[in-house]
């Protein structure tokens, strides 16, 4: 099944091409928000999933291309995974395992804009990974049943703003923008994804390849990961854990840029860049830089900060 938000916030599942409306095999759940429904839908997916089913495959929908998606999570909780990666093998061994939480109002959806602010960052970066959905309440759990508290799958971007002062002070600032947490387009629940650990992740930015790696190559793997947070605090239904990325394939976002991202078996999500301040960059990546025996981002080039 793939969930998703459209127009003003309605409910639907995508079905081919088309998106069909969900309101109401939902109507009868209480709620106070978009995110809300979600939660109380997840944590009771059991009870509604036929209903669900039927209202799918009974309906006709809409075209795709004629509503506005929007985040198939509008205001979750969201844990990100760092240096959860070995990076095509160049890591001798993997980073002990750490992460940072991003800000709800980080969040947009498909066809949306990334904002760059206006601060002294030295280099705008999106990650490209894939993310947790979780589907049941999650404390001190143990690696063998970490699957069992997954609902499904989200494309996610960590978006970061790199360099701010002072250093070691710098994730809540860096990470937590707002419009710095795109994901979508849909929800893609866990029976449809055959082997999580298995799974091509690619990032366009203007239609050119700059991330491409798979999720065989990720350090701490999933198990672990739902073991080590759910030991730190409670996940509840509804919360977002996204798993990292391969930092050899980013390169600068700046502005006009149209980013594609699409893990395997996901969809593909679109969004835009916009600055202000029309900073530029080299197109560079990170892996480019190491081949020509450079350390470090590639600098700015031009306009404010610089």
């Amino acid at each position: 099944m793939k969930l998703l938000f459209y127009d003003d916030f309605k409910l639907g599942a995508l079905k081919g091409d088309s998106v069909v409306d969900l309101s109401g095999a939902v109507s009868g759940i209480q709620h106070t928000s978009p995110q809300d429904l979600l939660n109380r839908l997840i944590e009771n997916f059991s009870q509604h999933k036929a209903g669900l089913e039927a209202a799918i495959s009974s309906g006709t929908g809409v075209p795709l291309n004629s509503v506005r998606i929007r985040s198939p999570l509008p205001h979750p909780n969201i844990v990100a995974m760092a240096v959860n990666y070995m990076e095509d093998g160049t890591r001798e061994a993997p980073a002990p395992i750490n992460a940072f939480q991003k800000s709800p109002n980080a969040v947009i959806g498909s066809g949306d804009t990334m904002v760059l602010p206006d601060v002294p960052a030295t280099i705008f970066e999106g990650e490209a990974e894939m993310a947790l959905v979780i589907g049941k309440r999650a404390s001190n759990i143990t690696p063998e049943n970490a699957f069992d508290h997954i609902f499904g799958y989200v494309n996610f971007i960590d978006g970061s703003a790199r360099g701010l002062e002072p250093p070691g002070n710098t994730f809540y600032q860096m990470k937590s923008r707002e419009t710095f947490a795109p994901m979508g387009p849909v929800i893609v629940t866990t029976d449809e994804i055959s082997d999580v650990d298995n799974l091509q992740i690619r990032l366009w930015v203007n239609e050119e390849l700059k991330q491409n790696f798979n999720t065989s190559d990720m350090a701490h793997k999933i198990p672990r990961i739902m073991e080590w947070v759910s030991s730190i605090h409670t996940l509840e239904p509804g919360d977002v854990v996204a798993t990292g990325t391969n930092h050899r394939g980013l390169s600068a976002f700046q502005d006009g840029d149209k980013i594609d991202l699409e893990v395997e078996g996901l969809g593909t999500l679109h969004f835009n860049v916009q600055d202000d301040l029309k900073r530029t960059w080299a197109r560079e990546t990170r892996l480019d830089r190491a081949d020509q025996g450079l350390e470090g981002t590639t600098p700015q080039i031009s306009g404010k900060y610089t």
